[in-house]
Protein backbone atom coordinates (compact mmCIF):
# COMPACT_ATOMS: atom_id res chain seq x y z
CA UNK A 1 0.00 0.00 0.00
CA UNK A 2 1.38 3.38 -1.15
CA UNK A 3 0.32 7.24 -0.11
CA UNK A 4 0.34 10.11 -1.91
CA UNK A 5 2.88 13.30 -0.96
CA UNK A 6 1.96 16.77 -2.78
CA UNK A 7 3.36 19.95 -2.58
CA UNK A 8 1.92 22.74 -4.64
CA UNK A 9 3.34 26.19 -6.10
CA UNK A 10 1.31 28.57 -7.06
CA UNK A 11 1.61 31.14 -9.22
CA UNK A 12 -1.06 34.13 -8.28
CA UNK A 13 -0.75 36.88 -11.29
CA UNK A 14 -1.18 40.41 -8.80
CA UNK A 15 -4.29 42.94 -10.65
CA UNK A 16 -1.39 45.95 -10.51
CA UNK A 17 -2.13 48.49 -13.11
CA UNK A 18 1.46 48.23 -13.74
CA UNK A 19 4.08 45.79 -14.74
CA UNK A 20 6.52 44.41 -11.64
CA UNK A 21 10.02 46.19 -13.11
CA UNK A 22 8.28 49.04 -15.49
CA UNK A 23 5.21 50.76 -16.18
CA UNK A 24 4.25 49.11 -18.91
CA UNK A 25 0.50 48.10 -18.60
CA UNK A 26 -0.75 44.76 -17.30
CA UNK A 27 -3.56 43.67 -19.85
CA UNK A 28 -5.04 40.02 -21.02
CA UNK A 29 -5.97 39.94 -24.62
CA UNK A 30 -4.50 43.18 -25.89
CA UNK A 31 -3.21 43.48 -28.86
CA UNK A 32 0.34 41.90 -29.09
CA UNK A 33 3.84 43.02 -28.31
CA UNK A 34 1.50 46.43 -27.78
CA UNK A 35 2.54 46.79 -24.18
CA UNK A 36 6.56 46.90 -24.17
CA UNK A 37 9.12 48.55 -23.40
CA UNK A 38 13.43 48.70 -22.54
CA UNK A 39 12.69 47.30 -19.40
CA UNK A 40 10.72 44.33 -20.38
CA UNK A 41 11.90 43.68 -23.65
CA UNK A 42 15.55 43.51 -21.33
CA UNK A 43 17.10 46.09 -23.79
CA UNK A 44 20.99 46.88 -22.75
CA UNK A 45 21.04 49.87 -20.24
CA UNK A 46 17.08 49.18 -19.22
CA UNK A 47 16.91 49.74 -15.34
CA UNK A 48 14.30 47.94 -13.54
CA UNK A 49 12.19 49.73 -10.45
CA UNK A 50 10.05 47.37 -8.17
CA UNK A 51 6.48 47.97 -8.09
CA UNK A 52 5.04 49.05 -4.58
CA UNK A 53 1.59 48.15 -5.17
CA UNK A 54 2.73 44.31 -6.05
CA UNK A 55 4.77 44.27 -2.35
CA UNK A 56 1.55 46.06 -0.93
CA UNK A 57 -0.55 42.92 -2.38
CA UNK A 58 1.83 40.79 -1.19
CA UNK A 59 2.32 41.77 2.77
CA UNK A 60 -2.00 41.68 2.23
CA UNK A 61 -1.79 38.04 1.39
CA UNK A 62 1.15 37.22 4.74
CA UNK A 63 -1.77 39.13 6.59
CA UNK A 64 -4.63 36.74 5.82
CA UNK A 65 -2.71 34.05 5.97
CA UNK A 66 -0.92 34.58 9.01
CA UNK A 67 2.50 34.33 7.86
CA UNK A 68 5.67 36.33 8.54
CA UNK A 69 6.48 39.63 6.39
CA UNK A 70 10.13 40.14 5.79
CA UNK A 71 11.09 43.53 6.59
CA UNK A 72 14.28 43.14 4.11
CA UNK A 73 13.57 41.03 1.08
CA UNK A 74 16.02 40.73 -2.04
CA UNK A 75 16.05 40.09 -5.60
CA UNK A 76 17.66 37.62 -7.56
CA UNK A 77 18.17 36.90 -10.51
CA UNK A 78 17.03 33.32 -12.00
CA UNK A 79 18.94 31.95 -15.41
CA UNK A 80 17.93 30.15 -17.88
CA UNK A 81 16.81 30.11 -21.28
CA UNK A 82 13.16 30.67 -22.33
CA UNK A 83 12.34 31.81 -25.56
CA UNK A 84 9.29 34.32 -24.33
CA UNK A 85 11.82 35.86 -22.02
CA UNK A 86 14.09 38.25 -24.01
CA UNK A 87 16.21 38.73 -20.25
CA UNK A 88 17.61 35.72 -20.70
CA UNK A 89 16.68 35.22 -16.93
CA UNK A 90 13.59 35.78 -14.37
CA UNK A 91 13.96 38.21 -11.59
CA UNK A 92 12.27 35.93 -8.59
CA UNK A 93 13.17 35.82 -5.13
CA UNK A 94 15.27 32.99 -3.21
CA UNK A 95 16.93 33.41 -0.30
CA UNK A 96 14.83 36.36 1.37
CA UNK A 97 10.97 36.42 -0.05
CA UNK A 98 8.94 39.09 1.22
CA UNK A 99 6.61 36.34 2.65
CA UNK A 100 7.33 33.07 4.68
CA UNK A 101 5.88 30.42 7.02
CA UNK A 102 1.86 31.10 7.17
CA UNK A 103 -0.85 28.58 7.19
CA UNK A 104 -4.43 28.07 5.22
CA UNK A 105 -7.17 25.61 6.78
CA UNK A 106 -8.86 23.39 4.48
CA UNK A 107 -11.27 20.62 4.36
CA UNK A 108 -9.26 17.07 3.62
CA UNK A 109 -11.31 14.08 2.18
CA UNK A 110 -13.48 13.38 5.34
CA UNK A 111 -14.91 16.88 5.40
CA UNK A 112 -12.26 17.51 8.72
CA UNK A 113 -10.39 20.59 9.02
CA UNK A 114 -7.04 20.51 8.34
CA UNK A 115 -4.13 22.72 8.09
CA UNK A 116 -1.45 23.36 5.14
CA UNK A 117 1.77 24.93 5.66
CA UNK A 118 2.57 27.78 3.65
CA UNK A 119 6.29 27.71 3.36
CA UNK A 120 7.30 31.02 1.46
CA UNK A 121 5.53 33.65 -0.90
CA UNK A 122 7.65 35.31 -3.49
CA UNK A 123 7.46 37.94 -6.06
CA UNK A 124 8.79 36.93 -9.33
CA UNK A 125 7.89 38.24 -12.91
CA UNK A 126 6.04 36.08 -15.27
CA UNK A 127 7.19 35.42 -18.87
CA UNK A 128 5.97 36.34 -22.03
CA UNK A 129 3.63 33.97 -24.40
CA UNK A 130 4.50 31.90 -27.30
CA UNK A 131 1.64 30.51 -29.64
CA UNK A 132 2.91 27.59 -32.42
CA UNK A 133 2.17 26.97 -35.18
CA UNK A 134 3.27 24.71 -37.63
CA UNK A 135 7.41 25.08 -38.75
CA UNK A 136 7.25 28.41 -36.82
CA UNK A 137 5.87 30.80 -33.44
CA UNK A 138 4.98 33.83 -32.45
CA UNK A 139 6.14 35.52 -29.52
CA UNK A 140 3.65 37.93 -27.55
CA UNK A 141 5.33 40.10 -24.69
CA UNK A 142 2.45 41.87 -23.52
CA UNK A 143 2.79 39.69 -20.48
CA UNK A 144 6.60 39.84 -19.78
CA UNK A 145 6.90 40.96 -16.56
CA UNK A 146 3.85 41.36 -15.26
CA UNK A 147 4.47 40.60 -11.19
CA UNK A 148 3.44 37.48 -9.92
CA UNK A 149 3.04 36.06 -6.23
CA UNK A 150 4.35 32.10 -6.29
CA UNK A 151 2.95 31.04 -3.31
CA UNK A 152 4.81 27.55 -1.96
CA UNK A 153 3.50 24.98 0.57
CA UNK A 154 4.92 22.20 2.58
CA UNK A 155 4.20 18.67 1.41
CA UNK A 156 1.34 18.44 3.08
CA UNK A 157 -1.66 16.99 0.77
CA UNK A 158 -2.30 13.53 1.02
CA UNK A 159 -5.22 13.31 -2.25
CA UNK A 160 -6.46 15.96 -4.75
CA UNK A 161 -9.08 16.42 -3.18
CA UNK A 162 -7.44 18.23 -0.62
CA UNK A 163 -5.52 20.24 -3.36
CA UNK A 164 -8.62 21.50 -5.39
CA UNK A 165 -10.01 22.36 -1.85
CA UNK A 166 -6.90 23.92 -1.28
CA UNK A 167 -6.99 25.85 -4.69
CA UNK A 168 -10.40 26.94 -4.27
CA UNK A 169 -9.57 28.56 -0.94
CA UNK A 170 -6.56 30.17 -1.93
CA UNK A 171 -8.52 31.49 -4.99
CA UNK A 172 -11.31 32.87 -2.73
CA UNK A 173 -8.57 34.45 -0.56
CA UNK A 174 -6.91 35.65 -3.45
CA UNK A 175 -10.43 37.57 -4.50
CA UNK A 176 -11.39 38.68 -1.47
CA UNK A 177 -8.26 40.96 -0.85
CA UNK A 178 -8.63 41.96 -4.19
CA UNK A 179 -5.21 41.18 -5.15
CA UNK A 180 -5.87 39.23 -8.56
CA UNK A 181 -8.52 37.72 -10.13
CA UNK A 182 -7.18 34.50 -9.69
CA UNK A 183 -8.80 33.49 -12.75
CA UNK A 184 -7.23 29.64 -14.20
CA UNK A 185 -9.08 30.02 -17.45
CA UNK A 186 -6.96 33.25 -17.88
CA UNK A 187 -3.82 31.66 -16.98
CA UNK A 188 -3.87 33.96 -13.67
CA UNK A 189 -3.93 31.72 -11.59
CA UNK A 190 -1.21 28.51 -12.46
CA UNK A 191 -0.35 25.72 -10.34
CA UNK A 192 3.21 23.41 -10.47
CA UNK A 193 2.38 19.81 -8.84
CA UNK A 194 5.13 18.29 -6.89
CA UNK A 195 4.11 14.74 -6.46
CA UNK A 196 5.99 11.84 -4.72
CA UNK A 197 4.77 8.50 -3.12
CA UNK A 198 6.29 6.64 -0.50
CA UNK A 199 4.82 3.30 1.56
CA UNK A 200 1.53 3.90 3.65
CA UNK A 201 3.07 4.78 7.19
CA UNK A 202 6.66 5.85 6.42
CA UNK A 203 7.77 9.53 6.97
CA UNK A 204 10.68 9.65 4.47
CA UNK A 205 10.85 11.87 1.41
CA UNK A 206 11.01 9.86 -2.19
CA UNK A 207 11.87 11.52 -5.38
CA UNK A 208 9.58 13.95 -6.55
CA UNK A 209 7.95 14.43 -10.41
CA UNK A 210 6.57 18.03 -10.94
CA UNK A 211 4.04 18.28 -13.09
CA UNK A 212 4.09 22.07 -14.97
CA UNK A 213 1.15 24.48 -15.38
CA UNK A 214 -1.66 23.50 -14.70
CA UNK A 215 -4.64 26.06 -14.95
CA UNK A 216 -7.66 23.63 -14.22
CA UNK A 217 -8.45 21.66 -11.09
CA UNK A 218 -10.78 19.00 -13.13
CA UNK A 219 -7.02 18.01 -14.70
CA UNK A 220 -4.81 18.37 -11.91
CA UNK A 221 -6.98 16.04 -9.89
CA UNK A 222 -6.62 13.40 -13.27
CA UNK A 223 -2.73 14.58 -13.46
CA UNK A 224 -2.51 13.35 -9.49
CA UNK A 225 -4.37 9.84 -10.52
CA UNK A 226 -2.28 9.26 -13.27
CA UNK A 227 0.92 9.86 -11.76
CA UNK A 228 0.31 8.15 -8.73
CA UNK A 229 -0.44 4.71 -10.66
CA UNK A 230 2.65 5.42 -12.98
CA UNK A 231 4.47 5.38 -9.61
CA UNK A 232 3.28 2.69 -8.03
CA UNK A 233 3.67 0.34 -11.12
CA UNK A 234 7.28 1.70 -11.42
CA UNK A 235 8.03 0.72 -7.51
CA UNK A 236 6.14 -2.55 -7.63
CA UNK A 237 7.93 -3.42 -10.96
CA UNK A 238 11.38 -2.76 -9.75
CA UNK A 239 12.04 0.03 -11.30
CA UNK A 240 11.05 3.20 -9.83
CA UNK A 241 14.71 4.31 -9.79
CA UNK A 242 14.92 4.18 -14.15
CA UNK A 243 11.38 5.24 -14.24
CA UNK A 244 11.08 8.10 -11.77
CA UNK A 245 13.42 10.41 -11.29
CA UNK A 246 13.09 14.28 -10.39
CA UNK A 247 11.96 15.73 -13.21
CA UNK A 248 9.43 18.20 -14.61
CA UNK A 249 6.39 16.83 -16.78
CA UNK A 250 3.36 18.14 -18.66
CA UNK A 251 -0.19 17.04 -18.53
CA UNK A 252 -1.60 15.66 -21.65
CA UNK A 253 -5.41 16.73 -21.57
CA UNK A 254 -6.71 14.80 -24.48
CA UNK A 255 -4.28 11.29 -23.69
CA UNK A 256 -4.58 11.98 -19.50
CA UNK A 257 -1.28 11.39 -19.09
CA UNK A 258 1.66 12.85 -17.96
CA UNK A 259 5.13 13.11 -20.29
CA UNK A 260 8.35 13.93 -19.56
CA UNK A 261 9.68 17.68 -20.54
CA UNK A 262 12.86 18.15 -18.75
CA UNK A 263 15.52 17.19 -15.83
CA UNK A 264 14.14 19.12 -12.81
CA UNK A 265 16.86 21.34 -12.12
CA UNK A 266 18.09 22.06 -8.32
CA UNK A 267 18.44 26.13 -6.89
CA UNK A 268 22.35 26.12 -7.79
CA UNK A 269 21.57 24.90 -11.67
CA UNK A 270 19.63 28.24 -12.02
CA UNK A 271 22.99 29.97 -11.01
CA UNK A 272 20.99 32.34 -8.67
CA UNK A 273 23.02 35.75 -7.60
CA UNK A 274 21.04 38.94 -6.25
CA UNK A 275 20.01 41.44 -9.25
CA UNK A 276 22.76 43.90 -9.29
CA UNK A 277 20.08 46.68 -10.66
CA UNK A 278 17.79 46.06 -7.67
CA UNK A 279 18.20 47.74 -3.94
CA UNK A 280 17.21 45.49 -1.80
CA UNK A 281 13.19 46.13 -0.29
CA UNK A 282 12.73 47.96 2.90
CA UNK A 283 9.44 47.88 3.73
CA UNK A 284 8.74 50.99 5.98
CA UNK A 285 6.60 50.55 9.42
CA UNK A 286 3.88 52.86 8.19
CA UNK A 287 3.52 50.01 4.96
CA UNK A 288 3.53 47.41 7.28
CA UNK A 289 0.70 48.45 9.42
CA UNK A 290 -1.43 49.63 6.19
CA UNK A 291 -1.04 46.00 5.29
CA UNK A 292 -2.60 44.59 8.72
CA UNK A 293 -5.85 46.33 7.71
CA UNK A 294 -7.84 43.33 5.35
CA UNK A 295 -10.95 42.88 4.38
CA UNK A 296 -13.37 40.13 6.24
CA UNK A 297 -11.54 36.71 4.71
CA UNK A 298 -13.82 33.70 3.91
CA UNK A 299 -12.88 31.74 7.44
CA UNK A 300 -14.07 34.42 9.14
CA UNK A 301 -17.17 35.15 7.23
CA UNK A 302 -18.60 31.65 8.33
CA UNK A 303 -18.33 32.21 11.53
CA UNK A 304 -20.29 35.23 11.76
CA UNK A 305 -22.86 33.61 9.42
CA UNK A 306 -23.17 30.73 11.82
CA UNK A 307 -22.79 32.87 15.00
CA UNK A 308 -24.91 36.17 13.80
CA UNK A 309 -27.38 34.56 11.05
CA UNK A 310 -27.84 31.08 12.46
CA UNK A 311 -27.08 29.61 9.12
CA UNK A 312 -25.56 26.30 9.45
CA UNK A 313 -21.95 25.70 8.19
CA UNK A 314 -22.45 24.25 5.45
CA UNK A 315 -24.89 26.95 4.22
CA UNK A 316 -22.33 29.70 5.41
CA UNK A 317 -19.25 27.81 3.09
CA UNK A 318 -21.57 27.68 0.22
CA UNK A 319 -21.96 31.67 0.65
CA UNK A 320 -18.45 32.64 0.84
CA UNK A 321 -16.98 29.82 -1.62
CA UNK A 322 -17.40 32.55 -4.63
CA UNK A 323 -17.16 36.32 -3.91
CA UNK A 324 -20.18 37.05 -6.39
CA UNK A 325 -21.95 34.88 -4.77
CA UNK A 326 -20.99 36.38 -1.31
CA UNK A 327 -21.75 40.07 -1.99
CA UNK A 328 -25.46 39.43 -3.38
CA UNK A 329 -26.01 37.71 -0.17
CA UNK A 330 -24.63 41.03 1.67
CA UNK A 331 -25.95 43.16 -0.24
CA UNK A 332 -29.44 41.35 0.01
CA UNK A 333 -29.17 41.44 4.04
CA UNK A 334 -28.31 45.08 3.50
CA UNK A 335 -31.24 45.44 2.16
CA UNK A 336 -33.64 44.27 5.33
CA UNK A 337 -33.84 40.77 4.21
CA UNK A 338 -33.46 37.73 6.52
CA UNK A 339 -30.51 35.90 6.20
CA UNK A 340 -32.63 32.54 5.55
CA UNK A 341 -34.68 33.85 3.03
CA UNK A 342 -31.38 35.63 0.84
CA UNK A 343 -30.10 32.57 1.01
CA UNK A 344 -32.77 30.27 -0.21
CA UNK A 345 -33.86 33.09 -3.16
CA UNK A 346 -30.26 33.69 -4.21
CA UNK A 347 -28.60 30.26 -3.69
CA UNK A 348 -31.57 28.13 -4.13
CA UNK A 349 -34.21 29.53 -6.06
CA UNK A 350 -31.46 32.33 -8.30
CA UNK A 351 -28.65 30.13 -8.69
CA UNK A 352 -30.58 26.64 -8.87
CA UNK A 353 -32.15 28.18 -12.33
CA UNK A 354 -28.88 30.09 -13.48
CA UNK A 355 -26.99 26.24 -13.26
CA UNK A 356 -30.11 24.85 -15.38
CA UNK A 357 -29.66 28.10 -18.00
CA UNK A 358 -25.83 26.93 -18.21
CA UNK A 359 -24.75 30.88 -16.63
CA UNK A 360 -24.11 32.85 -13.58
CA UNK A 361 -24.77 35.61 -11.56
CA UNK A 362 -22.32 37.52 -13.00
CA UNK A 363 -23.98 37.13 -16.42
CA UNK A 364 -27.82 37.12 -15.09
CA UNK A 365 -30.03 39.52 -16.65
CA UNK A 366 -31.63 39.84 -13.01
CA UNK A 367 -29.93 42.52 -10.76
CA UNK A 368 -29.78 41.95 -6.82
CA UNK A 369 -32.11 44.95 -7.03
CA UNK A 370 -34.95 43.23 -9.07
CA UNK A 371 -34.22 39.57 -6.45
CA UNK A 372 -33.92 42.48 -3.46
CA UNK A 373 -37.77 43.73 -4.41
CA UNK A 374 -38.89 40.38 -5.38
CA UNK A 375 -37.97 39.23 -2.00
CA UNK A 376 -39.42 41.94 0.36
CA UNK A 377 -42.82 41.61 -1.29
CA UNK A 378 -42.43 38.02 0.03
CA UNK A 379 -41.51 38.76 3.12
CA UNK A 380 -43.87 41.76 3.42
CA UNK A 381 -46.63 38.66 2.49
CA UNK A 382 -47.79 40.82 -0.53
CA UNK A 383 -46.81 37.44 -2.78
CA UNK A 384 -46.70 34.26 -1.19
CA UNK A 385 -43.19 32.25 -2.01
CA UNK A 386 -45.42 29.91 -4.73
CA UNK A 387 -46.10 33.54 -6.60
CA UNK A 388 -42.62 34.55 -5.65
CA UNK A 389 -41.32 31.34 -8.07
CA UNK A 390 -43.91 32.44 -11.00
CA UNK A 391 -41.97 35.86 -11.05
CA UNK A 392 -39.11 34.76 -11.19
CA UNK A 393 -39.76 32.22 -13.55
CA UNK A 394 -41.61 35.31 -15.51
CA UNK A 395 -38.19 37.60 -15.23
CA UNK A 396 -35.86 35.06 -17.25
CA UNK A 397 -38.74 34.80 -20.10
CA UNK A 398 -39.55 39.04 -19.98
CA UNK A 399 -37.64 42.50 -20.27
CA UNK A 400 -39.73 43.58 -17.41
CA UNK A 401 -38.11 44.33 -13.83
CA UNK A 402 -40.25 46.36 -11.84
CA UNK A 403 -41.63 43.83 -9.77
CA UNK A 404 -44.66 45.99 -8.35
CA UNK A 405 -45.84 46.22 -11.71
CA UNK A 406 -45.17 42.27 -12.42
CA UNK A 407 -47.77 41.27 -9.46
CA UNK A 408 -50.24 43.28 -10.80
CA UNK A 409 -49.95 42.16 -14.05
CA UNK A 410 -49.86 38.58 -13.67
CA UNK A 411 -53.00 38.97 -10.69
CA UNK A 412 -50.07 37.96 -7.97
CA UNK A 413 -51.06 39.76 -5.06
CA UNK A 414 -51.91 37.61 -2.19
CA UNK A 415 -55.31 37.66 -0.23
CA UNK A 416 -55.01 38.04 3.53
CA UNK A 417 -58.33 38.97 3.96
CA UNK A 418 -59.72 36.56 6.98
CA UNK A 419 -63.39 36.86 6.00
CA UNK A 420 -62.77 36.13 2.14
CA UNK A 421 -60.57 32.61 3.51
CA UNK A 422 -63.44 31.84 5.65
CA UNK A 423 -66.10 32.31 3.44
CA UNK A 424 -64.17 29.86 0.95
CA UNK A 425 -63.62 27.80 3.73
CA UNK A 426 -66.84 27.67 4.66
CA UNK A 427 -68.28 26.35 1.46
CA UNK A 428 -65.58 23.76 1.73
CA UNK A 429 -66.42 22.13 5.12
CA UNK A 430 -70.13 22.03 3.98
CA UNK A 431 -69.64 20.08 0.70
CA UNK A 432 -66.68 17.80 1.93
CA UNK A 433 -68.58 16.23 5.58
CA UNK A 434 -66.33 12.97 5.32
CA UNK A 435 -62.97 15.08 5.10
CA UNK A 436 -64.30 16.68 8.33
CA UNK A 437 -65.34 13.12 9.75
CA UNK A 438 -62.01 12.36 8.95
CA UNK A 439 -59.94 14.82 10.95
CA UNK A 440 -61.59 13.99 13.84
CA UNK A 441 -60.64 10.47 13.17
CA UNK A 442 -57.68 11.66 13.75
CA UNK A 443 -56.42 12.22 10.12
CA UNK A 444 -54.56 15.55 10.41
CA UNK A 445 -53.33 15.17 6.29
CA UNK A 446 -56.95 16.62 5.96
CA UNK A 447 -55.70 20.01 6.80
CA UNK A 448 -53.44 20.07 3.91
CA UNK A 449 -56.08 18.86 1.70
CA UNK A 450 -58.35 22.08 3.00
CA UNK A 451 -55.59 24.26 2.91
CA UNK A 452 -54.73 23.27 -1.20
CA UNK A 453 -58.58 23.66 -1.92
CA UNK A 454 -58.48 27.31 -0.78
CA UNK A 455 -55.50 28.10 -2.97
CA UNK A 456 -56.79 26.78 -5.84
CA UNK A 457 -59.91 28.23 -4.99
CA UNK A 458 -58.25 31.86 -4.96
CA UNK A 459 -55.37 31.00 -7.56
CA UNK A 460 -52.71 30.57 -5.54
CA UNK A 461 -52.95 34.12 -3.97
CA UNK A 462 -54.74 33.14 -0.51
CA UNK A 463 -51.64 33.70 2.25
CA UNK A 464 -51.29 29.52 2.89
CA UNK A 465 -50.17 29.84 6.48
CA UNK A 466 -53.44 32.66 7.46
CA UNK A 467 -55.65 29.60 5.75
CA UNK A 468 -54.20 26.67 7.32
CA UNK A 469 -54.56 28.19 11.09
CA UNK A 470 -57.90 29.41 9.87
CA UNK A 471 -58.83 25.76 8.58
CA UNK A 472 -57.40 24.13 11.99
CA UNK A 473 -59.37 26.77 14.32
CA UNK A 474 -62.75 25.47 11.95
CA UNK A 475 -62.43 22.10 11.91
CA UNK A 476 -61.37 22.83 15.99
Amino acid sequence: MFELVIGLEVHAQLNTKTKLFCSCLTSYGSVPNKHTCPVCLGLPGALPKVNKAAVSKALKLATAIDATKNNNSIFERKNYFYPDSPVGYQISQLERPIVEFGEIKIKDKENSDKIIRINRAHLEVDAGKSTHFNGYSLIDLNRAGTPLLEIVTEPDFSNSTEVGNYLKKLQSIVRYLDIGNANMEEGSFRCDVNISIRPLGSKELFTRVEIKNMNSIKFIEKAIAYEFDRQVEAWEDNTYETQVRQETRLFNTDTLQTKSMRSKEDANDYRYFPDPDLLEITIPRNMIEESNVIPEMPDKKVERYTNEYKLNKEEAERIVQDITLNTSFEYLIEQGAKPKTALTWLVVELVGRLNKRHTNIKDSSITMETLSALISNIESKNISSSSGKVILDYLFDNEDRDIEVIIKKLNLKQINNDDLIIDILNDLIKSNPDMVNEYKAGKKKVIGSFVGQIMKKTNGQANPQRASELVLEKLK
